[in-house]
């Protein structure tokens, strides 16, 4: 029953509209009446300056990365990705604002993929940085990462497998018992294999 609780604790944590709260108290502005009206860190960073709107980028990823590894915790990874996703839609429309425009879940949707997939999110982090330098585009870097995070994802599982598969051949290798080819009986096995044919 508490894991089932918990998914509902992830929206009430995504919730919590940092790219509103920290642009009025600390300029008092409302976010929602400039730019694009979005409370995400980008329209923060483009209408009140780049150190507040890091500072709502990276309390945003906390939030999710807090939801998607409470969940884990409490129920294992299908909870960690239930509550974690429970956290972007409350970012997408926060409980706090009345269920009015929140962000664009571009932070949150980073900190629940670093609580549940930490290898695969911090490889789309260039990606995210070379696409936006190239572009200037906010917007088109982070299209470009989410296109990206299954690709990286997949690669660092097949990673991960691979080395589990030959954790035996790793452990021989740090003991210096794992066996190499000689290619000199390679190449001898293949000269008497001509000679026969």
């Amino acid at each position: 029953m508490l894991e089932l609780a918990i998914i509902p604790l992830g929206y009430v944590i995504g919730s919590l509209p940092f790219g509103y709260w920290l642009p009025r108290l600390l300029t008092g502005v409302d976010i929602r009446t400039v730019g694009s009206g979005s409370t995400g860190a980008t329209n923060v960073w483009r209408a009140v300056g780049f150190k507040i709107g890091l500072g709502v980028a990276l309390l945003d990823i906390g939030k999710g990365l807090a939801a998607a590894l409470l969940g884990r915790w409490v129920g294992g990874d299908l909870i960690g990705v239930l509550t974690g996703c429970a956290a972007v839609v409350g970012h997408w429309r926060p409980l706090f604002m009345r269920l009015g425009r929140g962000g664009k879940m571009v932070a949150t949707t980073a900190g629940v993929g670093l609580g549940l997939a930490t290898y695969a999110t911090l490889a789309v982090v260039p990606v995210w940085i070379a696409v936006f330098l190239l572009t200037r585009y906010a917007s088109v870097a982070s299209l470009a990462s989410a296109a990206a995070l299954p690709l990286f994802a997949f690669l660092v599982g097949a990673g991960i497998a691979i080395a589990l598969l030959h954790r035996g051949n790793i452990g021989r290798l740090l003991h210096g018992t794992e066996n190499r080819f000689d290619l000199q009986l390679t190449r001898r096995f293949s000269r008497r294999r001509e000679a026969s044919l």
